[in-house]
């Protein structure tokens, strides 16, 4: 698609603008209703800036006031190009990697995608495809990431990318690999060549998606060509045709080649070195580098298969959970439920237990290959590439594999009864057996799997009206507990002095998490001792132009973004009215000599902008020069000359001489001459509303500012030597998330608060009312969660990611949790003699921010009583002093002197034997 430039459509009144904004939102809504209500496979989509659409959202929702006012102006062209590739071809723009949707982007459909571009113009087009996904229930979704295989030709060694939407069939990627090759289909053979090993040769006639056959982002593919000489491609593979995930599962037990069988703890002892991860198994391999005599299991890494890091870590969670191995490294075959409505077909379990026995007799890294397409076809929320949640993850894998294994075959339907102030003990018995009634995941015939992970807490609800009591049973898998003091936000913003009395300063406050935009002002006020008839403007700058301003005090913070430049400008007060604009400063250079009207294309942006307010009388170019002498003045270097001449020599310093080692900023007090001869110390350009158009300015002409006024100030090299520009630039963003986790134990609170944060009374949301029985009616009723019963296995997710309508923010606070001696017993409600004593084995970690982030997990070999750190594919041994950080996630505890222990420890004799 070709995209019309923006100066010539608006130049020659091509573009025809609806007559309102809201008569431009009207269209936009009604062509995306009129998609939605035509959804089918191929529906073409496009990707847009999320920063060009809020600023294009911004002007259609505008009041008619302020439309006629002019106070919010109408965007410029469509601008992608700050979530491309910037090296990538303009005529195939590709988008940066782990980008977020409703963060970086939006996505539009092909009709009102036409419509911006015939408005705005803009570009470049970045063009998707709507995919139909899952297995039960099917859904829509747009294809953002393309498949990307890197081809491999034996021939010639050449390289070659291929890019294909995951749903292309086997048959569709080897006609476009020979198209491309220019050789005959009968003599090509394609290679599933996955980290450098033939893992299958691709049947040229298949049918099956990339997807299902395994094919992973940026992975490899061979060519071979009969009758060319590639032997060095000529290494044994795994079979001639790609390897599946078995439809059954192995009837026999892993086990150590001359050993036991393996399981958490229960592997032979000697002594073990940890190497760097060099090469990895496919989970869908059938060959495999099996243990030695006295090598440990448990210690293979996962291989990162593009941004899978999340279900690496909750993978290898699970793979050091006791009972969780000790059944997958049996014959489960017999548990298998094909025909559960709310299971996978048994092949989510079958494809679990497979990868877990690799896990446990490798010494290589696995790559999950086979699991992760079985993942994508049952739980398509998990394909493609971006980064996910490993809770999410562990969640959906905890109820999937339980209804694979649920011998249930048919859950009865069972009516349950109120409370009626029946006592707590036959209510809560009476609920659980109706649960276990339609669950039932059995292990070795003794127990049930899920049961090790399966609790029961307590819900009351209290009408506020009427004082109706209910109480109910639920049973949970994990706790989900809040982080009672992240209540703040640290947020760094810059501060300009209009006044030029002192250098621009960031300040870094504290504010309200939830709190407004006077919430940020007044902190900054105080940061920076802002006097009684002082203000501070605040405003966004993006591209080296004002993005938006921020004046309605009453807004939320949480419209600013972490990874955003927040300036906020300081001003004398001035009085309210009408009779204020405006008057924002811009920084550049030309890219060619032009002594006349200048284009957009030729001018550099760079720095930070000015900004600061005038009076809505006629200003000169005097006037405006003067403006821009204050601002600059403490950026005034000592050793250069004041005086900056324009005209013939176009801003150049003929003369002047800097030295650059003991240049220094001179202080506020610092003169600079006035102009002389009618001469601007600058040359200033009056530029348009879009920044399209510039136009010189001398010292008598006269501008008219209406609500926003913008110049341009040219910076050559006399400008450069005079003021130092350096302050101009490297604004900090509002918050920088370190990647490493640090201890921040000034801050910490304890995973016991957690806890009884969990378990407060709270009003219910207006979105969550409850139906009151007595009443009749939807009450907003007080709710209080009691622990019942705990399970063997308990999991803890600290809810460390927030969301609102405009940010999703992640909380760094330390939790201080116990490794070992969890005692629990004062939370319990129910009192039946039961240890509710606790330890640690296991940690889901998570490093950076939303989008960046990364996932590890650290797990514990019990019976050696060492932790491991489980990084993707790397693995190394940790001591358990280190395990304690501001990166844990999702911790993992084991009842101390359970069932779970005693039966494993008789497992491993009964193997002894």
């Amino acid at each position: 698609m070709t995209i019309p430039n923006s100066d010539f459509m608006i130049e020659n009144g091509v573009c025809d603008f609806p007559t309102t904004p809201a008569e431009e939102k009207r269209i936009v809504s009604e062509l995306i209703t009129e998609s939605e209500d035509n959804l089918k496979e191929g529906n073409l989509y496009f990707v847009i800036s999320k920063r060009w659409y809020a600023s294009w959202q911004k002007y259609v929702e505008q009041s008619t006031n302020e439309c006629l006012s002019g106070e919010s102006s109408r965007p410029g062209a469509i601008d992608n190009h700050d979530i491309i590739e910037s090296e990538s071809d303009a005529n195939d723009p590709q988008l940066r990697r782990l980008l977020v949707e409703g963060v970086d982007y939006v996505l539009v459909p092909q009709e009102v995608w036409k419509r911006l571009v015939e408005w705005y113009s803009g570009g470049p087009p970045i063009e998707r495809k709507l995919i139909c996904q899952g297995f039960y229930s099917r859904s829509y979704s747009v294809e953002v990431y393309p498949l990307c295989l890197m081809l491999t030709d034996g021939r010639d060694e050449s390289r070659t990318t291929i890019r294909l939407g995951k749903q292309t069939s086997i048959r569709e990627l080897c006609e476009k690999v020979c198209t491309m090759t220019g050789v005959a289909q009968e003599k090509a053979h394609i290679w599933d060549y996955f980290h450098k090993r033939k893992n299958g040769l691709l049947d040229p006639s298949s049918n099956k998606s990339l997807e299902e056959s395994s094919l992973q982002m940026d992975q490899d593919i061979l060519l071979e060509v009969d009758g060319s000489s590639s032997s060095q491609y000529a290494i044994s593979s795994a079979g001639n045709e790609l390897a599946l995930v078995p439809l059954e599962p192995s009837r026999s037990r892993v086990t150590i080649a001359g050993g036991p069988t393996l399981s958490n703890g229960h592997s032979t002892s000697s002594k073990f070195s940890l190497f760097p991860r060099i090469t990895s198994e496919d989970d869908g391999c059938n060959s495999l580098s099996i243990l030695g005599k006295g090598e440990k299991g448990g210690l293979a890494g996962l291989s990162n298969l593009g941004n899978t890091c999340f279900m690496n870590s909750a993978l290898q969670c699970l793979a050091h959970t006791p009972p969780i191995v000790d059944y997958f490294l049996q014959d489960y075959s017999d548990d298998i439920n094909r025909d559960n409505p709310l299971g996978m077909c048994g092949e989510l379990a079958i494809a679990f237990g497979d990868l877990l026995k690799k896990l446990w007799s490798s010494r290589n890294a696995v790559a999950p290959r086979s699991f992760k397409t079985k993942l994508a076809r049952f739980a398509p929320q998990f394909s493609g590439y971006n980064q996910h949640d490993s809770q999410e993850l562990l969640a959906f894998l905890l109820d999937g594999l339980h209804e694979d294994l649920n011998k249930v075959k048919r859950k009865p339907y069972i009516e349950l009864k109120d409370s009626d102030s029946r006592p707590d003990d036959e209510v809560a018995e009476e609920l659980w057996n109706y649960h276990k009634a339609r669950n039932d995941s059995v292990i070795v015939n003794v127990c049930q799997v899920f049961d090790f992970f399966q609790g029961q807490y307590k819900s009351t609800l209290v009408c506020p009206v009427c004082g109706k009591i209910s109480i109910t049973f639920d049973p949970f898998m994990y706790l989900s507990v809040p982080l009672p003091s992240t209540l703040t936000r640290s947020m760094t913003v810059t501060v300009f002095y209009c006044d030029g009395s002192r250098l621009p300063m960031p300040y870094t406050v504290t504010v309200p998490k939830h709190g407004s935009i006077r919430d940020l002002i007044t902190a900054l006020g105080t940061a920076c001792c802002l006097a009684d008839d002082e203000s501070l403007l605040l405003a966004e700058v993006y591209d080296h132009k004002i993005f938006r301003y921020f004046e309605n005090p009453l807004d939320s913070l949480s419209a600013i973004k972490d990874d955003e430049h927040i300036v906020a400008y300081r001003l004398n007060q001035m009085p309210k009215g009408s009779g204020n604009a405006k008057l924002e400063i811009l920084h550049g250079g030309l890219e060619r000599d032009v002594l006349e009207s200048v284009r957009g294309r030729d001018v550099k942006l760079f720095g930070t902008p000015l900004v600061t307010y005038v009076n809505t009388d006629p200003l000169s170019g005097t006037d405006i020069d003067a403006v821009i002498s204050g601002f600059l003045s403490p950026l005034h270097r000592v050793h250069a000359s004041s005086k900056i001449h324009n005209g013939s020599d176009n801003g150049h310093l003929a003369d002047a001489t800097t030295d650059e080692t003991s240049a220094s900023l001179s202080s506020p007090d610092t003169e600079i001459d006035d102009a002389s001869d009618g001469q601007l110390s600058f040359r200033i350009f009056l530029t348009d509303e879009r920044g399209l158009n510039y136009k010189p300015l001398q010292s008598e002409s006269s501008v008219s500012p209406g609500t926003i006024t913008k110049v341009l100030v040219e910076w050559n090299e006399g400008e450069h030597e005079t003021y130092d520009s350096s302050y101009l630039n490297d604004l900090p963003e509002v918050h920088k998330t370190s990647f490493s986790a640090k201890k921040t134990r000034q801050e910490a609170i304890s995973l016991f608060s957690c806890l009884e944060a969990f378990l407060a009374e709270e009003p219910l949301g207006p979105d969550d009312m409850w139906f009151c029985p007595s009443c009749k009616e939807h009450r907003q009723a007080n709710k209080k969660l009691d622990l019942w019963k705990l399970p063997d296995i308990l999991v803890f997710h600290l809810k460390r990611f927030t969301y609102s309508r405009y940010l999703k923010n992640k909380i760094d606070t330390f939790v201080n949790f116990p490794i070992q001696d969890l005692d629990l017993s004062k939370y319990v409600k129910n009192k039946n003699g039961q240890s509710y004593l606790y330890e640690l084995y296991a940690i889901s970690n998570h490093y950076g921010g939303l989008g960046g982030g990364h996932y590890t997990a650290y797990a514990k070999l019990i019976d050696d009583n060492k932790w491991y750190h489980f990084d993707d594919s790397h693995v190394s041994s940790v001591n358990e002093s280190e395990i304690k950080n501001s990166a844990a996630y999702v911790l993992f505890y084991r009842r101390v002197g359970s069932e779970t222990e005693t039966q494993t420890a008789e497992m491993s004799r009964s193997d002894m034997d």
